[in-house]
């Protein structure tokens, strides 16, 4: 058959390309990228800081109060389309769950948002380059390609963990291999719950800082929060995730 026509009936080439379907596949991301360009454009950014926070307490928590249904919805759909789009705010959206819900029902919301969103942004990378960009690799790239997809759960997991990447970053990353589905929502929703319950805890107590932050006539940051105990405790907990998996990768290599 010959090349066009092979790309007319939408087949795979000799190349792992393919007509319709290789152009299709990057719809999704399309998507995402006009989504993410057009918030930045209506300046939707401007909503996921602790500075808007700051000035709009008292008027979030009155709207929450007069919708105890519609604000948690609201609140649960725009995280999983600020994370869906990239938007780099999942802290301080996480900060807003504690501080307008509680650190519990806040961090709860936030887990499941934030796995949604992260999942639509996995699937769509994974539409647009995860295989043909897999089919390419070779040599040493290779390798770790392929010990990343046996052991996907624990480096998803210690990725989770370890604060070492942004956010978004990590959602789009194991899309370039061969990551089930499952095992990336599992591993991300394990993953994040340490550090979602963290900064909904910091959340619920956030009022005293952007208090005394306004007072100073200064703008308040999520570093204004964060303390290097939390920060280790993170790095820690990803140790330990990664022991497993480092663990299994030495006695395969030692067993060749």
């Amino acid at each position: 058959m010959k090349s066009d026509e092979i790309m007319a009936s939408g087949e795979t080439d000799e190349n792992g390309s393919t007509g319709k379907s290789g152009v299709w596949r990057y719809v999704p991301l399309l998507v995402v990228a006009a989504g993410l360009a057009f918030g930045y454009a209506m300046g939707w950014h401007r909503y996921f800081s602790l500075t808007f926070l700051s000035e709009s307490s008292e008027m979030l928590r009155a709207r929450v109060d007069a919708w105890p249904v519609m604000a948690p919805a609201i609140f649960f759909a725009a995280y999983v389309l600020a994370v869906a789009f990239s938007f780099p705010a999942a802290s301080v959206l996480t900060i807003f769950g504690g501080f307008l819900f509680g650190w519990f029902a806040g961090g709860l919301m936030v887990a499941f948002a934030a796995t949604l969103g992260a999942t639509i942004l996995f699937v769509a990378a994974s539409s647009a380059f995860g295989g043909a960009l897999r089919k390419r690799v070779s040599g040493r790239a290779a390798r770790l390609a392929q010990g990343f997809e046996d052991n996907a759960f624990g480096y998803l997991l210690a990725l989770r963990l370890a604060p070492v990447f942004p956010f978004f970053v990590v959602n789009i990353a194991p899309a370039l291999f061969n990551v089930p589905v499952r095992t990336y929502v599992a591993a991300t929703f394990i993953g994040i719950l340490p550090g979602t319950f963290a900064y909904a805890w910091l959340g619920q107590g956030v009022g005293s800082v952007l208090d005394a932050a306004r007072a100073a006539g200064e703008e308040p940051s999520v570093a204004d929060l964060v303390t290097w105990q939390i920060t280790l405790a993170f790095f820690l907990l990803a140790l330990v995730a990664a022991i497993p998996t480092v663990v299994r990768s030495l006695r395969g290599r030692l067993t060749r």
